[in-house]
C-alpha cells in the first residue's frame, strides 16, 4: 500500500461523536496523547494543538484529570505528565501484570542468547505501546523505551501486526498512522517507512534493513491470541554487522520461537 498515495486521502474521515460521549472521548484522547511523552511532558499549548482542541477546553479537562491524579503537572516547568492513577488502574488486571513479568524474563533470556535489543510491542488500536525492552546493546538510533507509544507503521513490530489485519482494517490503520506522521513530522520519513513496509511484505514478516534509520536493522513477528489475532509483536534490533541479510532465516526462526513462548504465557493467563 502506497503511503504517499494514502496521504492524498487525508484528512481521515471519522464518525461524529454520539450524544453524551463527546467529552469522554476528548478526555481519553488527551490521556493517550499525554502518555506519548511520559518523561518530557507537554505544554498546554502544544497539547491543545496536538489534540486539535482549543486551549480553554484542554485546560479545563486537565484541571479535572490532575485533581483525579490521572495527570500530574511538574512544578519546575508546568508540563503535564501521566499521573499515578494511570498505573494504579492497570493493577486491576493481575493477569496482565503476571504476563508482563513473564515476558520480561523471556525477553531477557532471548537477548542473552541472540544479542541486540528485544522489544515487546502491544497493539493499542492503531498504535503500539512498548511493554518490554531487554538487552544492553547501546544503539543510538533506537528511541523506544518501555512506555513509548507511537503509530503502528513506524515500527517493524507494528508492520508485523498490520500484516495480520484484514485489508480494510489495515487500510484504516495506515490512514490514521499517516495522518499522525504528517502532523508530527511532515512527509520526510514516508519514503523510508514505505520501504520497510514493502520489504516486510516481500518476506511475509517484519524486516527492516536500515530502511528508516541508517545503521539499525530490526525484525519482528506477531504474537497472537488463541483466536489467531495479533495482540503484540516481538522485535529483535541491532546493527548490520550483527544481523545481516544472510541471517534472515535464522532470525525468523528465533523470533517465531520466542513468539510461541509468549503466546503460551498469554494463553496461560487467559489473555
Amino acid at each position: 500500500m502506497d503511503l504517499e498515495h494514502l496521504a492524498l486521502e487525508l484528512p481521515v474521515q471519522t464518525a461524529p461523536d454520539r450524544t453524551g460521549t463527546q467529552s469522554l472521548g476528548r478526555g481519553i484522547k488527551l490521556m493517550r496523547m499525554i502518555a506519548t511523552r511520559p518523561d518530557f511532558g507537554w505544554r498546554l499549548s502544544d497539547l491543545a494543538a496536538a489534540c486539535k482542541q482549543d486551549k480553554g477546553t484542554v485546560h479545563r479537562m486537565l484541571a479535572c484529570l490532575v485533581e483525579e491524579r490521572l495527570v500530574v503537572q511538574r512544578p519546575v516547568d508546568r508540563r503535564y505528565l501521566p499521573g499515578p492513577l494511570m498505573y494504579e488502574l492497570g493493577l486491576a488486571l493481575p493477569a496482565r501484570v503476571q504476563f508482563q513479568r513473564r515476558a520480561e524474563s523471556l525477553l531477557q533470556s532471548f537477548t542473552r542468547r541472540m544479542g541486540g535489543i528485544a522489544l515487546l510491542l502491544l497493539r493499542s488500536g492503531s498504535e503500539y505501546v512498548c511493554s518490554v525492552r531487554a538487552g544492553t546493546l547501546q544503539l543510538s538510533g533506537l528511541m523506544v523505551q518501555a512506555g513509548t507509544r507511537r503509530p503502528l507503521f513506524t515500527s517493524v513490530g507494528g508492520v508485523a501486526i498490520i500484516q495480520t489485519l484484514p485489508p480494510e482494517e489495515a487500510r484504516q490503520v495506515l490512514l490514521s498512522n499517516v495522518a499522525q506522521e504528517i502532523a508530527g513530522h511532515g512527509t520526510m520519513r514516508l519514503h523510508g517507512l514505505q520501504k520497510m513496509q514493502e520489504r516486510s511484505d516481500r518476506h511475509g514478516w517484519g524486516v527492516n534493513l536500515g530502511d528508516v534509520v541508517q545503521g539499525v536493522h530490526a525484525f519482528a513477528v506477531p504474537v497472537r491470541y488463541a483466536s489467531g489475532g495479533a495482540f503484540a509483536a516481538v522485535c529483535l534490533i541491532g546493527t548490520p554487522e550483527q544481523y545481516g541479510q544472510a541471517r534472515l532465516p535464522e532470525l525468523h526462526e528465533a523470533l517465531l520461537s520466542i513468539a510461541g513462548a509468549l503466546e503460551s504465557e498469554a494463553h496461560k493467563f487467559s489473555i
